[in-house]
């Protein structure tokens, strides 16, 4: 499922504003048997009960106090899956990203967990809601214009299963290639 994020929209009507852009990275966590996972070793925090929800749903967490952090659940071979949206790219209402955001270089809009969550309005309210057409916080299709190739790494910023290649990066859709289809 991580992978098959990649390339697809982020849209959010979240705030009375439309944003959308293109997902370019995700990082998967495999459940009660990934060390890194909120769901490890079938734990059921109050604060991660989100997680568990049925495949689809937006699973919406709070890091280090500060950032919101989008995921979706995904389904594996136990409970408790998520995928990370961990980069997007921003194509429509950047102007709204740029004030949701402050003054940062286009390329930071929305280049890490906590800034997609800054960038596209998300808050806890979200968590646990369908990641539908119909829902103010959605997923869409894009045709692709051209074969992808995909970069797997181990994933980052976490202190366990560090080496697992769960990240993944749209490698060819570079920030450059995209701008030429944004719209305001």
């Amino acid at each position: 499922m991580a992978r098959s994020l990649l390339g697809r929209t982020l849209a959010s009507d979240l705030g009375g504003e439309r944003v959308s852009g293109i997902i370019i990275e995700t990082e998967a966590y495999l459940g009660t048997h990934d060390p890194a996972s909120h769901a490890w070793a079938g734990r059921r925090h109050r604060s991660y009960a989100g997680i568990y929800a049925p495949d689809g749903t937006w699973y919406v967490y709070r890091s280090y106090g500060l950032h919101w952090c989008l995921n979706l659940t995904a389904p594996t071979r136990d409970d408790g899956g998520a995928v990370l949206i961990r980069a997007v790219w921003p194509m429509t209402g950047v102007a709204t990203i740029r004030r949701r955001r402050g003054a940062v270089p286009e390329r930071q809009l929305a280049n890490g967990p906590g800034k997609v969550g800054q960038a596209f309005g998300i808050t806890g309210e979200q968590g646990g809601m369908p990641a539908i057409r119909t829902s103010p916080l959605r997923l869409l299709d894009v045709a692709p214009t051209r074969p992808r190739r995909i970069q797997v790494t181990a994933r980052i910023g976490i202190s366990r299963a560090v080496d697992w290649p769960l990240r993944f990066v749209l490698a060819v859709a570079a920030p450059e290639r995209l701008r030429d289809r944004r719209t305001e």
